[in-house]
């Protein structure tokens, strides 16, 4: 949010330094995050220096053009080649010397000394929209003759310049979205070192003119609406704005419209109401009427965008239809122009649940749906339209011409609340005088309706929407006592924690670093997706899909139940930019209802999960290495090294077939009967969705499943192995739907005691072998704790294995 510093010395007499200012309101809680230098007129007229042409003559070598001798003050005059049709001896004039640099036209121009078709020309006579004050080009423009020779641009034009406070306001601070906001705040600072108070603007000269143009307002709908005012302005003239309110709106980043409309603005954020105004002669039936419309009906808005509404929006209408998204966006149809001579001004509380809604639902971010939306000064619409009425009459002309409107069916109190001086000390740490607890409060608008020696009674001011705690009243004392005021003591307490095992934190770590050795990156994507992916898919239950009630859009509308498309989206964003050989992973969690019936609370679970994706080649391009691209026994080992690193028992793992359709082939891995683990390469269809080309190998580690199988398990050690291994191998032709892991498990069946791995470092398939089969070549690595394997042992190993192949998997030795 954007505060001007010339803005907020209309409300207090102070002489603090923008810097000093900046510190203070971050100190109070207005942290400021930026500050920039503002001029009114771009460049601030830096070079450009009042002058008086003494000579005017035709240039030898052009008819449209003039040499002249200016003359600013300076021992010898200028001589500048000038192209102006009216430039004429003893013309003062504003004239750009040599280094000045001018913006215009989105050019920009460095004046130079230089030669125009053969003459010199030492600077520039300037047209007024050469310098920004002005769009005329016609000519040069010349200046009144008592304007003084010599004199620099930015003392003789009127070049206002500013400070701008970029301040990063917390969603609960919504009484600080205003200039006046920002000086009340500070006023309660500056009070506690002496008697000061943010002057609000007067209004105290506003009267009603007459009552001759009286427009109802009917109410339909008070829970969204709970007040409305509107008041009538007749007979005005529409023109632009004068240039201090220009200059006002120009300073914090606004485009000046016309006198009207620029008011509201100006009003909006001098107190933070919004305002509306509309062209009272387009209000059809002559009256005003605050309803919903029926759903999809059609709405064409300022920007001439045609929307469809919803049902649940409020709408501010005529007896013809819809004139504006109350409290989010203007109609077209009842706008204010050049044209308008009478208006409707209205000032309202709306709820800022249904503006929210609204304003999301149509994807609109306005100035009044920002501070609607988090709760705008229910007491401030009759003070707002009385200063916007007399500005409007000041800058536009016209008369008041009906009373001020107030439909406000259900008065709104003030919210009381109970403060101790035990609970101050307690939460501040400091004992802070009760007379300036007092003095504090008072200076914040805070009511006190009652003390005692215990502590006070205070009535919350309207405009403070987030103080609804003792805490909350503690929190305003402290801010502007002081955090800086705090004691901070010598003693320092801690306390120890035990932490259950496993520890989770430290796995991932260790995960984590493994994995960034072996070239992946760790990624983060968002938790919350499109329910639209999971929309007819086969791989995720629709029912159990936690929907958001309040979405930010119709990209955020569900909380994810995978971390595969957040995976996807990343991959399609990194090869947009060409960055093709991909290693990504990501811890995080996956959510779910638990239940398909209405949701209710504790309905809904989490799960943590580590999902890997594999992506191009498998290493970078080099001149004395070929690049192979990555392929579905990468990303199987990066798998298997997880689950080893993690202390899963690899060895009892089963794989199956992965029966999911965004997979083209893949595995499951189960263990103890729960499957631990999906992986394989990502089906053309699911990639195609997201314009990736090329394969992507994806692996999902159910990260919960795997703590609880680790959690009991206790470290343990053997001693080194004493007797030597001994290696067989055995190449045995099958059926080609037979897979090595189908003959891995096998073989621990039949050989439990001195068998310790089975390794596959072969495959043959080819016609001569027979139709549909193909050649394993297995190692199996034996060996005896207790003693040294004969000859005799390993043959009864081996001719067993032989046998269970050739009659359980119809193998063939070969």
């Amino acid at each position: 949010m954007k505060i001007s510093y010339n803005w907020i010395k209309q409300y207090l007499d102070i002489d603090n330094s923008p810097a000093e200012l900046s510190e203070i309101l971050t100190n109070i809680g207005l942290e400021v995050e930026g500050m920039e230098d503002w001029v009114s007129i771009e460049g601030g007229l830096e070079g450009i220096i009042i002058g008086e042409v003494t000579e005017c003559n035709p240039h030898p070598n052009a008819d449209k053009l003039s040499i002249t001798k200016v003359d600013i003050g300076l021992n010898e005059p200028l001589h500048i080649v000038c192209g102006a049709p009216n430039v004429a001896r003893g013309q003062k004039v504003p004239v750009a010397t040599i280094g000045t640099k001018l913006k215009f036209n989105n050019n920009e121009l460095v004046i130079k000394r230089s030669k125009i078709r053969g003459e010199l020309s030492e600077g520039m006579i300037c047209a007024e929209d050469e310098l920004g004050l002005g769009s005329s080009h016609e000519g040069i423009m010349v200046l009144p003759a008592s304007a003084v020779v010599g004199t620099e641009g930015s003392d003789y034009f009127p070049v206002e310049r500013d400070t701008i406070f970029e301040i990063g306001l917390t969603p609960n601070r919504i009484d600080g979205a205003s200039h006046y906001g920002v000086a009340r705040d500070l006023a309660a600072y500056f009070n506690l070192q002496k008697k000061s108070a943010a002057l609000k603007p007067d209004i105290s000269t506003f009267k009603v003119d007459n009552t001759d143009n009286v427009i109802p307002v009917i109410v339909e709908n008070t829970r969204d609406c709970p007040r409305y005012t509107g008041i009538t302005i007749s007979n005005i003239s529409v023109k632009e704005s004068p240039d201090w309110l220009k200059n006002r709106l120009k300073s914090i980043g606004l485009t000046p419209i016309n006198n009207v409309v620029d008011i509201t603005n100006y009003v909006l954020h001098e107190i933070g109401q919004p305002l509306h105004a509309f062209d009272a002669d387009k209000i059809e039936g002559g009256k005003v009427i605050v309803r919903n419309l029926p759903d999809k009906t059609k709405f064409i808005s300022l920007d001439e965008m045609e929307r469809e509404l919803s049902g649940k929006d409020l709408m501010i209408c005529d007896s013809k239809g819809g004139m504006c998204i109350g409290g989010v966006f203007g109609g077209l149809r009842s706008g204010v122009n050049f044209e308008t001579k009478n208006i409707f001004l209205e000032s309202a509380y709306f709820n800022p649940v249904s503006i929210r809604k609204s304003a999301r639902r149509h994807d609109l971010n306005t100035d009044a749906s920002f501070r609607f939306e988090r709760g705008a000064d229910y007491e401030n619409t009759p003070w707002a339209l009385k200063r916007a009425s007399l500005l409007i009459k000041e800058l536009a002309g016209g008369s008041v011409s009906s009373d001020i409107i107030d439909i406000y069916p259900e008065r709104i109190e003030k919210v009381s609340l109970s403060v101790t001086y035990s609970n101050i000390k307690r939460l501040i740490g400091n004992n802070i005088d009760k007379k300036l607890i007092k003095k504090i409060l008072e200076s914040l608008d805070f009511d006190i309706s009652s003390e005692s020696s215990d502590g006070l009674n205070v009535v919350v001011p309207s405009y403070r929407v987030d103080v609804r705690r003792e805490a909350d009243v503690i929190e305003e004392i402290l801010r502007i006592y002081g955090y800086n005021n705090i004691v901070i003591g010598n003693k320092v307490n801690s306390t120890l924690s035990y932490i259950e095992k496993p520890d989770n934190e430290k796995i991932v770590n260790s995960i984590s670093e493994m994995l960034s050795g072996y070239g992946f990156m760790e990624i983060m994507s968002n938790s919350l997706t499109q329910a639209s992916f999971y929309e007819d898919n086969p791989d995720f239950d629709r029912s159990k899909l936690v929907m958001l009630a309040n979405p930010l859009s119709s990209d955020l509308n569900a909380m994810r139940q995978t971390l595969l498309y957040g995976g996807l989206s990343a991959i399609e964003r990194n090869i947009n930019r060409q960055s093709t050989n991909l290693r990504f992973y990501e811890f995080g969690n996956c959510y779910f209802r638990k239940s398909s019936e209405a949701a209710k609370v504790g309905d809904y679970t989490e799960k943590y999960y580590l999902d890997l994706f594999i992506s191009g080649n498998q290493t970078k391009e080099s001149w004395n290495m070929k690049s192979s691209p990555a392929d579905f026994f990468l990303i199987k080992s990066t798998v298997n090294m997880i689950l080893e690193k993690a202390g899963a028992e690899i060895n009892n793992i089963r794989e199956k077939d992965a029966e999911k359709a965004y997979f083209s082939e893949g595995l499951k891995y189960k263990l103890n009967g729960n499957t631990i683990a999906l992986l394989g390469k990502i089906s053309r269809k699911t990639t195609a969705a997201f314009n990736i080309k090329q394969d992507v190998f994806y692996a999902s580690v159910d990260w919960s499943r795997i703590l609880e199988i680790i959690k009991n398990l206790k470290p343990g050690f053997h001693e080194l192995a004493k007797f030597p291994a001994v290696r067989r191998d055995l190449a045995l032709l099958v059926n080609s739907d037979i897979k090595f892991a189908d003959l891995k498990d096998l073989a621990f069946k039949t050989e439990r005691n001195i068998l310790r791995e089975v390794g596959l470092f072969d495959v043959y398939e080819d016609d001569s072998l027979g139709k549909n089969k193909k050649s394993y070549a297995i190692s199996f690595i034996l060996r005896d704790d207790k003693r040294t394997l004969t000859d005799k042992m390993i043959d009864r190993v081996m001719n067993n294995l032989v046998r269970v192949y050739t009659s359980e998997m119809n193998a063939t030795i070969r």
